[in-house]
């Protein structure tokens, strides 16, 4: 007597998985690509405007405290560590602290910080801007006022926009009953944006309160 044997149709579970990427962090990273040609734009007419008047850059950056941005800037580089530091308890699903010891800290309070200190960089600019008008560097001032606060002034709007994403993500992270991947991807998401802005503000302090 003949045994005969079937095989299964359907696939093995061990079988290869396709994994896709995500959605939302890929049209992220294409929109911050987007992001960058803007920037490259704004780079493109600082550059343009101060070779043709090299007198005038010479004059007006005179005008700039250095020291004080340097430590705007430092703030600023700071908070995407601890805006880094929200990513990674968003990714083992930690929303709050369980002591208070940073390292127990939980995305809400690393995001809190991050906020707090993307908000003292923005302060310090407006600060800065108070400054510099009251030395006579004002938007029509000069082809440098225009060049200076056009470029300083978008990125300044987009800390701005970062700042309220951070207030969604936190509004977010307290109105979750179940903390989970689509949560933690919006957190991740958001830090793309964080530190694209981070190195965006690095190249313009370079160029413009270093390259003076």
């Amino acid at each position: 007597m003949e045994h005969v044997t079937s095989t299964p149709l359907s696939r093995s579970a061990s079988g290869p998985v396709l994994n896709r990427p995500n959605a939302v962090a890929v049209g992220t990273i294409v929109w911050l690509g987007s992001e960058v040609m803007f920037f490259a734009g704004l780079f493109a007419i600082y550059f343009t405007l101060r070779s043709t008047s090299p007198e005038l850059w010479a004059t007006e950056t005179s005008k700039l405290d250095v020291p004080y941005a340097s430590v705007n800037t430092i703030i600023l580089v700071l908070s995407s560590f601890a805006c880094q530091f929200a990513v990674f308890a968003a990714e083992r699903f930690q929303v709050h602290r369980t002591s208070w010891n940073p390292k127990d800290w939980g995305m809400t309070e690393w995001f809190f910080v991050t906020y707090c200190m993307g908000a003292i960089f923005v302060c310090g600019q407006l600060f800065e801007y108070a400054h510099l008008w009251h030395d006579g560097v004002t938007l029509s001032s000069s082809a440098y006022g225009s060049a200076f606060y056009m470029t300083t002034g978008f990125h300044g709007l987009h800390v701005t926009g970062g700042l309220i994403a951070f207030l969604l993500t936190l509004g977010r992270g307290f109105a979750a009953k179940n903390f989970g991947h689509k949560e933690a991807t919006t957190a991740i998401v958001v830090s793309y944006y964080w530190h694209f802005v981070d190195v965006v503000w690095i190249g313009l302090f370079a160029v413009i309160y270093l390259l003076k």
